[in-house]
């Protein structure tokens, strides 16, 4: 299984609407679902780090800081 920090943000995006689905159908054991559920956070997590330089290079090339909140 690939680390989440080597996905890209489509890739770590994708598997976790996987892992999303199999929690929601429930036919996962307790141990399962809680493996699945550690795997959606550091899944979750990459994609947030990934958006969040995106959005970091996005103000970068505004001028003057236009558009800060």
């Amino acid at each position: 299984m690939t680390e989440p920090s080597e996905l890209s943000f489509e890739q770590a995006r994708t598997e976790l609407d996987e892992v999303v689905r199999r929690l929601e159908d429930g036919s996962t054991t307790l141990e399962e679902a809680l493996a699945l559920w550690e795997r959606g956070e550091a899944l979750h997590r990459r994609c947030a780090e990934i958006l969040g330089a995106a959005e970091e290079r996005l103000r970068a090339l505004r001028p003057d800081g236009a558009g800060d909140s």
